[in-house]
């Protein structure tokens, strides 16, 4: 065989793409099963990191199942749906169907009497999705925590969304206004004025993708109202019945 002719080095390139591709198909099925498994571990290190718990990766399978109390699925007017589980729906492929079709994954942490109720996030940035996860208070309103990541935003720029220094900013910001009104919480540029509940300081540079957080973060919050407001009248109506009770136990104590 003349190793110098042409067919000579086409056959023998061929023979070596074919040889590499099975040898990294093969290491790729053989890893699968592992990187499932990290990305399952880091989901739930990120949904404990929007409510300040902070654990290492392996220890946060243990956390989340001590924290989160629950995790619902719910259609677009707040009910509950039977049968789903929160941490397997995808919310890159929810967003593609309509809003009526889609399922809104929840989780509700609770510690010493406390409830958060935690929020998936999904989004585009300048050069890809975006998301993160939004923990709110139980009053349904004020935010206590954030956590947002990215696929291919800039270094030093769009990239800055998942750092502690632009997460820290949400804390405290409310989603209604003193009317009562959902506004959500927008990144801005500049400096956002003292009592300024709505609003957060953007990133330098970063312009599209902190517009990228402001949108998702409308868009996904909106959907989660209905439940929101289930979850308010409920509480009112349980204020209301103790009240009742407290009222009719005086009056019994005075007959």
């Amino acid at each position: 065989m003349n190793i110098n002719s042409n067919l000579y080095t086409f056959g023998f390139a061929s023979i070596m793409v074919i040889v590499v591709a099975a040898l990294l198909s093969i290491t790729a099925l053989s890893l699968q099963d592992r990187q499932d498994r990290n990305v399952e571990l880091e989901k739930k290190q990120n949904i404990l990191n929007s409510v300040k718990e902070s654990f290492s990766r392996e220890d946060s399978e243990k956390q989340f199942e001590r924290l989160i109390k629950e995790s619902v699925v719910l259609d677009f007017k707040g009910n509950k749906v039977e049968g789903g589980t929160a941490f397997d729906i995808d919310i890159a492929k929810e967003l593609k169907k309509d809003p009526k079709d889609q399922m809104y994954p929840l989780y509700i942490y609770e510690k010493e009497g406390s409830k958060r109720f935690i929020i998936p996030l999904r989004g585009k940035g300048l050069w890809g999705p975006i998301w993160g996860y939004i923990a709110i208070e139980n009053d349904f309103n004020k935010v206590y925590g954030a956590v947002f990541d990215h696929k291919s935003e800039t270094p030093g720029l769009g990239a800055e969304i998942n750092t502690n220094d632009f997460q820290k900013y949400f804390e405290g910001k409310e989603i209604y206004n003193k009317k009562g009104e959902f506004v959500s919480i927008s990144v801005l540029k500049g400096v956002i004025p003292d009592g300024d509940m709505h609003s957060v300081s953007g990133i330098a540079g970063g312009t599209i993708t902190s517009d990228g957080v402001s949108d998702m973060l409308y868009e996904r919050l909106e959907k989660y109202l209905p439940y929101f407001e289930k979850c308010q009248s409920e509480l009112e109506l349980e204020e209301m019945k103790s009240l009742l009770d407290t009222t009719q136990n005086n009056n019994d104590s005075i007959q």
